[in-house]
């Protein structure tokens, strides 16, 4: 019995390290723009892009989304209201779609066209092979990166606001209060919240 025992627990160690080790880290505040190699389809405006065509000397914001996560769609105001204060604070914006296992269902070009149109997206990236959220670690959707325009440098990670689940009763709107202070040249406090919203869909490899 003893031996079963321990040959359990040791699997299940084993099991837990592996997805420790599978699960991408998350990217660091402080760091920069992840130096790699990648290609990210702008499909409202059928050409490619990187975070260099739209960041500006303000900043960027990067925002992993779908189409149909209804934590996106619960905060489509949310977000159209971080959209505007970007534009109104010369902030680029990136919005990424992952969710590469579904390409040919629900996250497909054509419907990333439809959601992004309807919502008035200054762009829509198709993250080919998800290879910008496995370098940033993100996780879920959504979830918001903030960069500084002027160290290029992460200054706040996570959530919109604190009330992912029911935007209309947030208190405390992170991301907006980020991108204050990041202009005014001002600390940001918190500079990372815990995302929450419908894991990122991965091919599994």
């Amino acid at each position: 019995m003893k031996k079963i025992t321990a040959f359990l627990l040791s699997a299940l160690l084993v099991g837990q390290a592996f997805a420790q080790q599978a699960k991408p880290a998350s990217l660091a505040i402080g760091s920069a723009f992840p130096d790699i190699d990648y290609t990210a389809q702008d499909v409202l405006h059928d050409k490619q892009v990187s975070h260099q065509d739209l960041k500006t000397d303000k900043g960027l914001l990067v925002i992993f989304s779908c189409n149909t996560c209804p934590f996106v769609l619960r905060n489509i105001d949310r977000t159209q209201s971080i959209l505007a204060t970007a534009k109104q604070k010369g902030i680029g914006v990136m919005i990424l779609n992952s969710n590469e296992a579904q390409r040919d269902d629900a996250d497909a070009a054509d419907k990333m066209v439809t959601f992004g149109k309807a919502q008035h997206y200054p762009n829509y990236c198709l993250d080919n092979g998800a290879v910008l959220a496995d370098a940033f670690g993100a996780s879920h959707t959504p979830e918001v990166y903030l960069f500084d325009g002027k160290t290029g440098k992460l200054v706040y990670k996570g959530a919109m606001d604190d009330n992912p689940s029911e935007p209309s009763a947030a208190k405390v709107m992170f991301l907006k209060n980020a991108m204050d202070n990041m202009v005014a040249g001002k600390k940001i406090s918190p500079d990372e919240t815990k995302s929450v919203g419908c894991s990122i869909k991965r091919v599994k490899k």
